[in-house]
């Protein structure tokens, strides 16, 4: 056997450990990038080295396969790698950079853990070699405004997303003289220079809304659970703004054009992700997407200054028209 398939069939052994189920072919598939018959020899090949390996079927037919911890002591053996410690710490720096208090609590007492678990001398040694690989990649954290959020909120927010469970939130509306309490059905957040929680108030139009964390005064978890809608996608919610605000009556086709010598630069964004680019025959760029959300586009647009230009919407246009400066030193 190479090396790579021992490294490939160790890998799958972590994976039959790691789920509680097991693994299936088509996870084995996605993971290794192989063909269902080679997917299946490596479960032969992993039966054959841990004979204790168990197999269930679902009630789609699918088979798994299943190893207890106390049988991959093989496996265990490999410790954790000095990559996958730095790519936990990169994950705690990003968590902090961006607030998310209970994620870096979590994240640290699941590094704490595994570095617990591991031989001393292992152990100082994958901590030594992970801050080279952080220092080599250079990581360090974006600089920028950002709300401030109440660690103890999102806490109560998270708690109310894993099960689901309904809360009833203090929240002060932008028409409201003082904080109303409103029960609603968490769906997810939105990150961005503010914070949004979606959610979808009961008793009112069936609507999803979003609630600035900066205006909830406090959250309460309560007791019921919900049926979450099968069809809400966060991601595909997420996609139809630019950034996390939402407005309806603005949704709809948006199209800009970079200069010639700002579209290398352009290149390099992702300004939406299901963004159309279209190199023109003069050099520049013309991005299109269908989002809403012109406030932020705005805001965005105006540090290309004059090396962008609004093709639509209208409104846009006209919102940055005025604002476009050729006096910028340096591009985004």
């Amino acid at each position: 056997m190479s090396f790579a398939k021992a490294s490939d069939l160790l890998r799958l052994a972590e994976m039959a450990a790691a789920r509680h189920r097991g693994v299936a072919l088509a996870e084995i598939e996605e993971e290794f990038g192989v063909d269902r018959r080679t997917a299946q020899r490596m479960t032969k090949a992993l039966e054959g080295l841990f004979p204790a390996t168990e197999t269930s079927t679902d009630e789609m037919r699918r088979k798994y396969w299943r190893l207890r911890g106390t049988d991959a002591r093989l496996m265990l053996t490999q410790g954790i790698r000095d990559s996958e410690l730095a790519a936990l710490e990169m994950s705690i720096r990003r968590a902090e950079r961006e607030g998310a208090s209970t994620d870096v609590k979590a994240l640290k007492s699941l590094r704490d853990r595994l570095l617990a678990a591991m031989p001393g001398p292992h152990a100082r040694r994958a901590e030594a070699d992970a801050e080279a690989v952080l220092e080599a990649h250079g990581f360090a954290s974006r600089p920028g405004p950002r709300v401030r959020s109440d660690p103890r909120l999102l806490a109560t927010i998270a708690e109310a997303l894993k099960a689901p469970f309904m809360l009833t939130i203090s929240y002060l509306g932008s028409r409201d003289n003082a904080p109303r309490e409103r029960l609603v059905e968490p769906y997810g957040l939105l990150l961005g220079t503010r914070r949004y929680l979606v959610a979808r108030e009961t008793g009112g139009d069936g609507r999803f809304r979003h609630f600035r964390l900066d205006r909830m005064q406090g959250a309460r978890l309560m007791a019921q659970s919900f049926a979450r809608d099968p069809d809400f996608d966060l991601e595909a919610h997420a996609a139809r703004a630019f950034g996390s605000f939402h407005a309806a009556g603005e949704y709809g086709p948006v199209a800009w054009r970079f200069a010639p010598w700002a579209a290398p630069v352009a290149r390099e964004f992702v300004f939406h992700p299901d963004q159309h680019l279209t190199e023109e025959p003069d050099g520049s760029l013309t991005v299109r997407f269908q989002a809403c959300g012109w406030l932020e586009m705005a805001w965005h647009l105006y540090q290309w200054g004059d090396g962008v230009e609004v093709l639509e919407p209208e409104g846009l246009r006209a919102l940055v028209e005025r604002h476009r400066r050729s006096d910028f030193p340096a591009l985004p």
